[in-house]
């Protein structure tokens, strides 16, 4: 049964990127026994940073915001990454606020809609994940970005489109899936390592508006 396994918000600490080190991050992120209220922030700067109440966004310019309200990383994708790295990789180490289990995150498709438990909860994807030099530094792995980005297994963004409360254990169904094919996977390889797939994306109407941007400038009518 697709499912969260665990919920995990920030336990804020300094950047461990030497070039902002003087800011706090809440990229280390630890399970929580307890509800977690999940809300729409707002916008990136100037909104309230994570969907979930009690999380820290470190960096407001780059991170958080309504269209990466709330990040989704699959365990069986992290039980890859623990084999290739030979290391423990415990729920929240990617900086994901939900750990599913039983959930294809990387096939979901921009725009489907996921019921989280029994307490009004309704998000969308709507982008992958962009890894980033704190990600880098916090998980100290040689040409990280680099490996992150060929695996392409970016996990999924996600927007609140009706406020409610996340508990570990919430089941997750998939209640709407649009009629297109934009994946999270291809949107990661459009932005990260193929730009001329920018296009392709357009058909996606919950996609991110930074990736909506970004496809809008690739598209041949822009020319």
């Amino acid at each position: 049964m697709p499912k969260v396994l665990s919920v995990n918000v920030a336990r804020p600490r300094r950047n461990p990127d030497p070039r902002a080190s003087s800011r706090l991050t809440g990229i280390d992120k630890l399970p929580t026994t307890g509800p977690v209220e999940v809300r729409a922030p707002g916008p990136m700067r100037g909104g309230l940073g994570s969907g979930l109440v009690g999380d820290t966004i470190g960096n407001r310019n780059l991170h958080g915001g309504d269209d990466q309200a709330v990040y989704a990383y699959a365990r069986e994708d992290l039980d890859c990454w623990q084999t290739q790295l030979q290391r423990e990789i415990n729920d929240g180490m990617f900086g994901e606020n939900l750990t599913t289990q039983g959930v294809d995150v990387t096939s979901a498709l921009i725009g489907e809609r996921w019921q989280v438990g029994s307490h009004g909860l309704l998000l969308e994807v709507c982008a992958p994940r962009t890894p980033c030099r704190t990600f880098a530094a916090f998980l100290s792995v040689n040409q990280w970005i680099k490996t992150f980005t060929q695996a392409g297994k970016p996990g999924a963004y996600l927007r609140v489109i009706e406020p409610g409360t996340l508990h570990a254990g919430d089941r997750i169904r998939i209640t709407h899936r649009p009629d297109h094919d934009v994946t999270v996977a291809l949107a990661f390889r459009a932005k990260m390592t193929a730009p001329e797939l920018l296009p392709q994306l357009l058909v996606a109407d919950a996609l991110s508006t930074e990736l909506k941007a970004l496809a809008r400038r690739r598209s041949p009518q822009a020319n």
